[in-house]
């Protein structure tokens, strides 16, 4: 049987950034690390196990640039960075539970 072939424009764009997502398990421990409520980068590096401060910080831009996190910041002294999911961010997080859940029950 002949593989069906992914149309070009299709693995552009949306398409492309959701695999950059979900292909990375930094991305996914991110988002459902500020999901329970961790939103400061130094609690996520120490909440994320095994993540490093120039990983956790390219993730970090990733997921804001692609509209999935909101970052935060509050003018204060020291200065605060805070994140938290966007709308879109929500939505996805919780596909990725419905995912662990099924992947739980068939396991």
């Amino acid at each position: 049987m002949k593989e069906k072939k992914i149309p070009s424009e299709a693995r552009g764009g949306l398409y492309r950034r959701l695999e950059d997502v979900i292909g990375c398990k930094w991305s996914v421990s991110v988002l459902m690390a500020v999901r329970s409520g961790v939103v400061r980068p130094g609690a996520l590096e120490r909440h994320i196990e095994g993540i490093s401060t120039k990983v956790l910080s390219e993730r970090l831009r990733k997921l804001t640039a692609y509209g999935l996190l909101e970052r935060t910041r509050f003018p204060e002294v020291p200065p605060r960075t805070e994140y938290s999911l966007t709308t879109a961010g929500s939505e996805l997080v919780e596909i990725i539970a419905r995912i662990h859940e099924l992947d739980a029950r068939l396991s």
